[in-house]
């Protein structure tokens, strides 16, 4: 089968890491032949491919058989929704809309299941990410779920490189929808979706900026389980820390590295048959598994690469487009329980916060 012909929508920092994949041969069975941007300049930039300054232009042009779409958030809907309709397969960069009531626009404009549509969660490919998919299910039922992630220190200077951040009509949010839908996606993915959320963001805590820098969340999940998120823009030095509490033992990941502490009987069934009132049950074992790191343009160039293997050849998605709601909807109901002042039970109403955005943004 011939190449599969790509364009790319939207050189910024993003869109030129994916010129450099194709660039460097970090993926097979596939050419970049055109991208497009606002800016001439990006023509100048990179002068080895046909330009153009209209997605529509490139999207009919019959140059591409595919689009990596990596513009601000906003568009990702309309853009995302017009190659579909074109039977363009397409990525989506993330978050694959601002809230829930575009991404079902955009889930619906995917009405023929031979056109591959992917969300780029690179990060469903780290090594340590796919290690912690198979280990989770040996934890037995979820009990907690703590993610603090505050290793997305950014600066003010940050926030102004661009006119469209840190602004509700830009982004449509701050960290949660910027830097936070990989791990928002990751949480989902190996847990579940909550049943309901309590999340307390703070807005321009840290920088002159109108949306979330700060948060704080409580996840309520359908058997009892709870689980908390911390994240900011404005701690440093910051940390990811992820651990997952089952009924068979304690999983902890830090620093690349995976520990998984068992249990030898389950804490349920421990706390049933035991007559010692101080006990706790028997650890079994601690195991530790490390894996070799894939640096962050390599993630993205194995999910391009995934679709290309998708059309061509049929291979499975790593990360569904359709599946990029879920991220969403956790960060939209984070913001949605902050205005309300309550709790939100999931599914989140998408009409009622599309409705409270457009408010965000008229206060402006």
């Amino acid at each position: 089968m011939q190449e599969v012909r790509f364009g790319i929508i939207g050189i910024g920092n993003m869109g030129t890491g994916h010129i450099e994949n194709f660039e460097e041969g970090r993926v097979t069975g596939g050419k970049l032949v055109a991208i497009c941007d606002l800016l001439e300049e990006k023509h100048k930039e990179h002068p080895n491919y046909k330009f153009y300054t209209d997605y529509k232009e490139l999207i009919d042009s019959g140059d591409i058989d595919a689009v990596i779409v990596a513009t601000p958030h906003y568009s990702h809907t309309y853009i995302g929704a017009y190659a579909l309709s074109k039977k363009i397969h397409t990525i989506v960069e993330k978050p694959i809309s601002v809230h829930k009531a575009d991404c079902l626009k955009l889930i619906k404009a995917h009405d023929d299941k031979n056109v591959v549509f992917s969300a780029m969660f690179n990060q469903r490919t780290i090594p340590q990410h796919i290690k912690l998919k198979e280990l989770i299910p040996t934890l037995g039922e979820l009990q907690r779920v703590t993610l603090i992630a505050t290793n997305w220190y950014r600066t003010n200077a940050y926030y102004r490189s661009g006119s469209w951040r840190a602004t509700w009509s830009g982004e449509g949010g701050g960290i949660l929808l910027n830097q936070m839908p990989h791990h928002l996606d990751l949480v989902q993915w190996l847990c579940g979706m909550p049943c309901a959320i309590r999340a307390f963001c703070e807005f321009g805590k840290y920088h002159p900026i109108e949306v979330e820098d700060d948060v704080n969340a409580t996840l309520f999940y359908p058997n009892g389980a709870v689980g908390n998120i911390i994240t900011t823009t404005g701690e440093a030095p910051g940390i990811f820390h992820l651990e997952i509490a089952g009924d068979n033992g304690l999983l902890i990941f830090q620093d690349g590295i995976i520990k998984v502490i068992k249990n030898k009987v389950g804490t349920a069934e421990f706390n049933r048959t035991t007559i010692e009132p101080w006990a706790d049950p028997e650890i079994e074992g601690v195991y530790e598994y490390k894996e070799e790191f894939v640096p962050h343009l390599f993630q993205h160039a194995i999910i391009t690469q995934n679709v290309i293997d998708a059309i061509r050849e049929g291979k499975t998605l790593i990360a569904p487009a359709e599946e990029g709601i879920n991220s969403v909807e956790l960060a939209n109901a984070m913001i949605y329980s902050t205005i309300m002042n309550k709790k939100i039970d999931l599914p989140l109403d998408p009409e009622a916060y599309a409705k409270v955005l457009e408010g965000l943004k008229d206060k402006k």
